[in-house]
């Protein structure tokens, strides 16, 4: 396979990629590969594929390897994102899962120098696993979900804690501005920390937001004392307040909503994937949930969802 041939049509990532030279990925061991799935959580399903698609030093494929690792561990702890990883389906469904787990290594020892503790670190990395889960759901077969996403686990920017997650960010715009304008103590680079609710993880019920909640408000000042997080924010399909309409005042979304300060609408993206996964085109929609049949129940009525930030004080 011609590698860089396959990057020209990323020519910015290209350009990166080759700025950089070679560097020491750490990949599992032969002999200690399949422990490393499992302790991701990788689905088992997918186990035989990650393990016979392992990259081989000197091939094309390492190359690419290495200068992506070498990307990922460059950005560790630093707030400038580099370049997102591009969706290359030629490289097949798991190369991105084997830079990660050549990457990991790198983020364990810089957890280790914050004193995170090994069940934080456990339970934040292992959500490639469940990223892969998301992927089968949506599109009905092997891959990693928005390997992006996964790049702020590595970097150390993105921490589960309980049922939540939460990553180290910045406001700007509007969310920025209503902050500001509540009277919260916001600094100039307008930290924050960014609140994610992700898929199967069970219900998210007001105690176990109300637990991540207070470990975020232990954890952050702890390992990462030079920074100040005077709020927390979330944009969401979840805070659009026409739920109001569908569902019961004690659901779970509409307690999650009662936290926040809402603010803007915007435009929604993933609901119906991360709702309905492989089914979010079928016509009717299923309507086997309180959730689905409000989702379909508002389409049907000509009605449409929105995503919508909102900010309470941490």
């Amino acid at each position: 396979m011609d590698i860089k041939n396959l990057l020209r049509e990323h020519p910015a990532w290209l350009a990166h990629l080759e700025s950089l030279g070679g560097f020491e990925a750490r990949p599992p061991a032969p002999g200690d590969l399949l422990g490393e799935l499992m302790r991701l959580t990788v689905p088992h399903e997918d186990v035989a594929g990650v393990i016979t698609s392992a990259p081989e030093p000197g091939t094309p494929q390492w190359w690419l390897l290495e200068r992506c690792v070498h990307s990922l561990v460059s950005a560790i702890d630093v707030r400038d994102d580099p370049p997102f990883f591009p969706d290359l389906p030629e490289l097949g469904p798991y190369f991105y899962v084997h830079v990660f787990m050549a990457a990991l290594p790198y983020t364990r020892e810089f957890h280790r120098a914050r004193g995170i503790p090994e069940e934080v670190s456990h339970e934040t990395l292992a959500d490639i696993g469940r990223n892969m889960a998301v992927h089968r759901k949506r599109h009905g077969g092997p891959g990693l979900h928005a390997p992006f996403w996964y790049m702020a686990h590595v970097r150390g920017i993105l921490y589960q804690l309980g049922r939540l997650q939460f990553a180290r960010d910045r406001m700007a715009g509007r969310t920025l501005e209503a902050v500001r304008a509540a009277g919260v103590p916001v600094g100039e680079d307008g930290r924050t920390l960014g609140l994610h609710i992700p898929d199967f993880c069970g219900p998210f019920p007001p105690s176990a937001c109300a637990d991540s909640l207070e470990r975020a408000r232990a954890f952050f000042p702890k390992h990462f004392p030079e920074e100040d997080y005077p709020v927390v924010t979330c944009s969401s399909w979840l805070l659009d307040d026409q739920f109001a309409q569908y569902l019961p005042a004690s659901s779970n979304i509409m307690s999650f909503q009662r936290r926040f300060r809402l603010l803007h609408r915007f435009e929604t993206s993933g609901m119906m994937d991360f709702v309905f996964g492989a089914d979010a085109k079928a016509d009717p929609l299923p309507r086997r949930t309180s959730l689905e049949r409000a989702i379909a129940d508002h389409l049907a009525a000509g009605g449409t969802w929105y995503g919508r930030a909102g900010w309470l004080p941490l």
